[in-house]
Order: C-alpha cells, then structure tokens, then sequence
C-alpha cells in the first residue's frame, strides 16, 4: 500500500458526449482513439510518478467496474468545457 493512497484509472469516452442538441450524444469533441490512448497514458504515468499506487481498466474496453465507497466523502473531479 502507499502511504499517498490509491487510485484506480478507467478510461471512458462517454465523459466527453455533449448531449445539449437531440436525443442521441455527439462525439465530434473527443479525441481520435490513437491519440486518446496517449493522452489516458500519460495521466496515468504523471499520477504514478506522484507515488501513488494506480490501478487501471483496459483502454477501448466494455468494462463492468464495481466500486465500493468506504468512508463519508466521495469526490468528483470537473472541468469546463474548452471551447
């Protein structure tokens, strides 16, 4: 175990669907797969050099993840939208 903690990493293209116009969610803003494969990599490597233990899912991959929340605060990272 690390004393920083640990951290599990899950790629999900999902997260960037803009779903303000129609009924079915556009993908237009999300990077190409190749690119995206990089940019998922990187972060993972820049949360390992912190010393933090990093588990991950498979890239590109259906996933069923189950999680178990153990304590009061559950934390939920976002950001605007570039435009």
């Amino acid at each position: 175990n690390s004393p920083l903690g640990e951290i599990l990493i899950v790629s999900q293209f999902t997260l960037l669907a803009d779903s303000r116009k129609g009924r079915r969610p556009s993908f237009t803003e999300a990077a190409p797969p190749d690119l995206a494969e990089e940019l998922y990599e990187f972060f993972v490597e820049q949360v390992r050099s912190i010393g933090l233990k990093v588990e991950t899912g498979l890239f590109q991959e259906h996933m069923l993840v189950q999680i178990y929340n153990d304590g009061p605060v559950t934390i939920s990272l976002e950001s605007k939208m570039r435009k």
